[in-house]
């Protein structure tokens, strides 16, 4: 997940500035050193990094006003888009995409802003994401999507905004284990998320790599409920 690595020295004091938002002391030293606004620090992060993080939008508008990249990368391959998703900061995601930053880029773990998002339950940042043509069905190196997230983590509000996002999600999709979301789903035992992928099509019998479906993860009771739905949506 995203950290917080500024440091104390004077060469990490602009870094700092940027991701506590203190604009006017920084202007200054942008405007003495052309270099800083794309210099990096042992991390790899440039200011625009730190001021996205921070949720800082005018510093990060200040920055963008200069020429500053839009997607530099960290040493974890993190843009900014990808860092202000994680932490919540819709301003700093809206402004980002409106400045052309790509929406599917990607870290070393092949972790998406869609991803984090979903993970975090940060509802409005997803819906904007999709509106944005995110890929729905990005996968991270385990093979999980954003679905995958949202289901085991129980965050019912992005299962149903991703569920209803259009014909293009595939409901069905597995990580590296073989596991669709409604494997995570059954085995966290998030029953109303359970429900709603079952409602909207999630097969009960696809088999992981233990040969295990949805329904081995479930309560007695889950399960009853389950292939009721299944049953009920199979007559209409």
């Amino acid at each position: 997940m995203a950290t917080t690595r500024t440091g104390g020295s004077d060469k990490s004091k602009p870094f700092d500035m940027a991701y506590h938002g203190h604009i006017n002391t920084l202007k200054p030293l942008l405007a003495q050193n052309e270099k800083l606004k794309t210099q990096t620090d042992e991390n790899q992060r440039t200011l625009l990094h730190w001021a996205a993080l921070g949720g800082h939008d005018d510093v990060l508008c200040h920055l963008l006003s200069l020429g500053v990249p839009v997607d530099p990368r960290d040493d974890m391959e993190m843009t900014p888009l990808i860092l202000a998703a994680s932490a919540g900061r819709e301003k700093v995601v809206n402004i980002l995409l409106k400045e052309g930053a790509d929406i599917n880029a990607k870290t070393s773990e092949g972790h998406s802003a869609l991803q984090y998002a979903s993970s975090k339950n940060y509802k409005s940042i997803c819906a904007n994401l999709l509106e944005k043509e995110a890929s729905i069905n990005i996968a991270d190196k385990r093979g999980a999507t954003p679905l995958h997230r949202a289901a085991s983590k129980g965050n019912l509000e992005i299962v149903k905004l991703l569920v209803e996002s259009g014909e293009h999600l595939n409901i069905d999709q597995r990580d590296c284990y073989g596991c669709t979301a409604l494997h995570l789903a059954c085995e966290e035992d998030r029953q109303e998320e359970a429900k709603i992928l079952v409602t909207n099509g999630a097969d009960l019998h696809t088999k992981n790599k233990e040969e295990k479906c949805p329904l081995d993860y479930c309560t007695r009771g889950l399960a009853k409920e389950l292939l009721e739905i299944a049953e009920s949506r199979s007559n209409n």
